[in-house]
């Protein structure tokens, strides 16, 4: 057996213990002797056929892959993109279930076209989510497997509460759910790429605004308040939140691999020791935390170390299985993640710095658009070279580090595709004959911004101008609504869907995400959608930043979304909801909602005058910047990109 090494970093020295051999408890990567595959890819047929093997040795009649990893992330690293190596889908959200006879993924209406162009209908059906006539995973499964069938998932894959779920379901039915301590997919993927462990990044107070040692005391306020003696941490942006630190684990999502346990004396991080440098250790004494670093893999040894002292453990409903298995029930204390919670509130370092970036952000979309309108006709744009101009324009900007997801650059038929990526074999000229919707954000150090806008630089038709108006209806009313504390994402997700219900139409995405300050582009809480299970639903407070982010699709011909991030901040009304304070929403985005596809016979005179606030707006924060980075053609063009509206406009 592997020995593995303990790391005890306090502030004022490093102390390295090496652990004796001992049983390793923690999962290996991939498993036994990697110089033993073969690295040849291997088709699609070969991939099923070795899994169904690997299933009937197993006694297990279907087995689930999804798109997540081992903390229930939403991007992933190459290494653990299972779902797109058995189905060709790479689509950041869907579920493969594979049988004995049958193949089948689900995923949302966002990746509905996106899945039929990649999936392989000779291995695979597609599940379209969403749809009457689509069955759920759980009907289809009771309805395609013999009485009293097995059926396999991956502990590390699937939360607790989906586990629990599930087996009840399955049961119910005649079938069983267990779990594999071997990842079938993991088996048979001979050329898996390695799990990444880059170097780990310092998160300066001045951008972090709180000490490690400030969030570490506030939580072990929260084991006192639930007699608890620890807390274990799954999800990688709360470990780096609470630690601040960051990595690049993820492409463009400034994590690292890691898992974290805080005890009322101690805080344990595994991870890759080998980062734990110099830096680092400076970082740890400088915030005023002793940390004990151990391997990656030791973390399930760590938690039954923890149940072995007798004490309540906390973990989060969104834990996996195997964490949940780990300790006995009464032990258990399952809550929504305290983490998550607190760091969905921004401090005021914090929201200040996003308020900053987002202005830098602006100047560079800003650039990007006037650009592309004086070179659309010359220049032979694409949507990837278009994708490309926009990043060179962002890295020009103070405190940049990277972008923050990989741009939806998409004109015409394919910004129909919700959440559309163009590659080399997709990637279409950009003209002025349709739509062009660019949905992109970067990651800077004092914060992460997600923007959208749609434009057209020709003549748009009537139905797209109304459309248009029906999302712009929409996005200025939850964008300008007062609601009292604690609001449910549910309210905002109706309000911004009015406009176009009204005409029967609709969009089958959320309205509403959270965004992290130099995190994850996607981060809960909060979250504006339809679902009253949302983690957004523990309601809306002061110093949260969410998307607000209506569109509408229609397929094969064009798409229309507008996103801005707007905070959560005090306002005054004049009866402040009983003493309960009132709150509304101030947009962080500054970039021109382009005028040309407005249909203002459909517009009140407040809507016009909400438009006109906004760009006036735009104009003073993001134009003295566009003069200082020297941009003054850009600067002309968005004085009058901001010129006001008025009714003899029609």
């Amino acid at each position: 057996m592997k020995s593995s090494k303990k790391y005890i970093i306090g502030a004022s020295a490093l102390l390295i213990i090496l652990v004796g051999c001992g049983l390793a408890v923690g999962r290996a990567l991939n498993g036994g002797d990697e110089s033993a595959y073969d690295e040849t890819p291997k088709s699609m047929q070969q991939i099923l056929s070795d899994i169904r093997s690997l299933m009937e040795a197993n006694a297990i009649a279907a087995y689930i892959v999804p798109s997540v990893d081992a903390h229930s992330s939403e991007y992933i690293s190459a290494h653990d993109r299972r779902l797109q190596y058995v189905t060709n889908f790479t689509g950041s959200a869907g579920t493969a279930i594979i049988t004995l006879e049958a193949a089948a993924l689900w995923t949302d209406s966002r990746y509905h076209l996106q899945a039929e162009g990649q999936l392989d209908s000779d291995y695979w059906t597609l599940m379209r989510q969403g749809l009457t006539d689509v069955p759920t995973q759980d009907d289809w499964l009771q309805e395609n497997l013999p009485l009293g069938s097995q059926v396999g998932v991956d502990p590390f894959l699937i939360t607790s509460t989906e586990f629990e779920r599930l087996s009840r379901v399955l049961s119910s039915g005649g079938f069983r759910l267990v779990t594999l301590e071997r990842n079938l997919v993991d088996s048979v993927w001979n050329n898996r790429p390695a799990q990444t462990s880059e170097a780990l990044i310092p998160l300066d107070i001045k951008f972090s605004g709180k000490r490690a040692s400030e969030k570490i005391a506030d939580l072990r306020e929260e084991l006192e308040k639930n007699k608890a003696s620890a807390i274990v941490i799954n999800s990688l942006d709360e470990t780096a939140w609470l630690l601040n630190l960051r990595g690049s684990d993820i492409q463009n999502t400034p994590v690292f691999f890691s898992y974290a346990i805080v005890s009322g004396t101690q805080i344990s991080l595994f991870t890759n020791p080998d980062r734990i440098t110099e830096a680092i250790v400076d970082h740890f004494r400088s915030e005023g935390i002793t940390v004990t670093v151990r391997d990656y893999d030791d973390i399930l040894a760590g938690i039954k170390e923890q149940v072995g002292e007798r004490g309540k453990i906390i973990i989060a409903t969104a834990c996996n299985q195997a964490f949940y298995a780990q300790i006995p029930a009464d032990q258990r204390i399952q809550l929504y993640s305290i983490v998550a919670t607190k760091r969905a509130v921004k401090n005021a370092v914090e929201a200040e710095g996003m308020r900053k970036a987002h202005i830098r952000d602006g100047a560079a979309v800003i650039r990007y658009l006037h650009w592309l309108e004086e070179n659309v006709d010359s220049e032979n744009v694409t949507e990837l070279s278009g994708a490309m101009k926009l990043r060179e324009f962002r890295s020009l900007q103070e405190n940049y580090v990277g972008l923050s997801f990989t741009a939806i650059s998409a004109f015409g038929t394919n910004a129909a595709i919700v959440h559309y990526s163009p590659t080399e074999e997709t990637d279409t000229l950009i003209t002025r004959d349709n739509i062009y919707l660019i949905d992109s954000g970067g990651q800077y150090w004092d914060g992460t911004t997600d923007v959208t806008r749609s434009v057209h630089m020709g003549e748009p038709t009537a139905f797209q101008k109304e459309a248009f108006t029906r999302v712009l209806k929409g996005f200025l009313s939850l964008g300008s609504t007062v609601f009292p504390p604690k609001t449910s994402g549910t309210f905002f997700d109706a309000m911004a869907r009015r406009a176009l219900w009204d005409v029967g139409l609709d969009y089958g995405h959320g309205t509403g995400h959270g965004i992290g300050m130099f995190l994850g582009v996607h981060e809960y809480p909060p979250s504006v959608v339809s679902s009253t299970s949302s983690p957004g639903n523990i309601g809306l407070l002061e110093n949260m930043f969410t998307s607000n982010e209506p569109g509408y699709y229609e397929a094969d011909q064009f798409g229309i979304r507008l996103e801005d991030i707007v905070q959560v901040v005090p306002t005054e009304v004049a009866y402040d909801f009983a003493g309960r304070g009132a709150l509304t929403f101030y947009s962080n985005t500054v970039v021109p909602l382009q005028t040309k596809l407005m249909d203002m016979t459909l517009m009140s005179d407040h809507e016009i005058e909400l438009v006109n606030k906004y760009h006036e707006r735009v104009m003073k924060e993001v134009g003295p910047l566009l003069l200082e980075q020297e941009a003054n053609e850009a600067y002309i063009w968005l004085a009058k990109q901001t010129q006001a509206l008025t009714r003899m406009l029609i």
